[in-house]
């Protein structure tokens, strides 16, 4: 039997070295993972008290309409229970978007690089790919995009701040391409690091559903509310789009110790303002290494940077492997001479500014 044509020409998604890997192939105790963006301070304390009171009852199957975590969302967000949908992270709300509005002959617009998961799922799907780069600091070139659109596309994929790149447009930027974009062009913005974002990079982005029928919001607990092992997502937009997405969501696409993990988490805002001045301090804090070692990065407002490299980004990473830190290298992001490092705790970026300094030394 064979599979759709399309993938043919698509590999499956292969993760990066875990912990496990690196302490067998280097016999080390002291590992950092630094690769995937996963919050380093956990999750809330409040979500694991909470959880150990709960008797879950495995045998039955999850709440479909995933009522207890909608209604607190809906309040805390101001919004209406029929104006969201949930997904297994928010990448599974991408993969129902692919199958609710593209179609053979369709195309899609994003930037280049972003989240690779919008070119995979719209592939499949059987849509045209219509890449724009981004600009020479990792920003969404959005005037090009705009120009881009034409009758067949189906959807524009905008990810804010953009992964990998770490750079967010503004929100002034954001309403001059809505207000040109047609209006039966699908806007997905991805906001998954929104919760790392500084107060004046604030979007409002929710309230734009009110005046832009086409535009939906995602977002996931898997970046700083921690929970990037239960995969727990959401979407925001106009009671249409959802209706037309939950009639191809499973009917039990979320589990029931996600559900209520995502609800005691919303709870404890605390733990989130916490997560978002520490990332911040020992963000700006390597960006100063950086500049004083005379290595370039992105600006960032997410809780990784992508850092230029003298050499090649897949020489670092191996060299940083031999000290217990996994990167990401760019050149599996599609950018040369680089590497994204997810910020990490203060004494582990600490480590990792000196594993830096010998390799910058070694080099001459």
């Amino acid at each position: 039997m064979q599979g759709k044509e399309i993938l043919k020409q698509l590999s499956p998604y292969k993760q990066g070295k875990q912990t496990k890997d690196i302490q067998k192939d280097y016999q080390l105790d002291y590992i950092v993972k630094l690769a995937s963006n996963e919050n380093p301070y956990g999750f809330s304390e409040q979500v694991s008290e909470a959880l150990k009171a709960e008797n879950f009852d495995f045998h039955i199957y999850p709440d479909g309409y995933t009522s207890d975590l909608r209604t607190a969302l809906t309040r805390n967000l101001n919004i209406d229970e029929t104006e969201i949908i949930f997904g297994s992270g928010s990448e599974e709300i991408i993969q129902l978007l692919c199958r609710s509005y593209i179609v053979p002959g369709s195309n899609v617009v994003m930037a280049t690089p972003t989240f690779p998961q919008y070119k995979h799922y719209s592939l499949i799907e059987g849509g045209e790919i219509k890449e724009i780069p981004t600009d020479e600091e990792g920003y969404h070139q959005l005037d090009k995009m705009l120009a881009t659109i034409d009758d067949h596309t189906a959807i524009v994929w905008l990810c804010t701040p953009n992964n990998p790149t770490g750079a967010a447009f503004s929100k002034d930027a954001l309403i001059s391409f809505l207000d040109q974009c047609p209006k039966e062009v699908l806007v997905v913005l991805d906001e998954a690091y929104y919760e790392y974002l500084q107060s004046d990079k604030e979007l409002d982005a929710l309230q734009l559903r009110h005046t832009y029928s086409n535009v939906i919001v995602l977002r996931t607990f898997s970046k700083a509310y921690g929970l990037a092992g239960l995969r727990i997502g959401y979407g925001i937009a106009n009671a249409n789009i959802i209706e037309t997405l939950d009639k191809v969501r499973g009917p039990f696409n979320t589990n029931s110790v996600a559900q209520k993990a995502a609800s005691y988490a919303l709870e404890d805002q605390e733990f989130i303002q916490h997560t978002n001045q520490e990332n911040y301090r020992n963000l700006t804090e390597f960006q100063r290494f950086l500049e004083e070692l005379g290595w370039g990065y992105y600006d960032s407002e997410a809780n990784f940077l992508l850092v230029k490299t003298p050499t090649s980004g897949m020489d670092v990473y191996e060299y940083l492997l031999r000290f217990g830190f996994i990167v990401r290298p760019g050149e599996l992001l599609g950018i040369p001479k680089t590497i994204r490092v997810t910020i990490g705790k203060e004494h582990d970026m600490k480590e990792l500014q000196k594993a830096l300094e010998q390799f910058d030394h070694e080099l001459g």
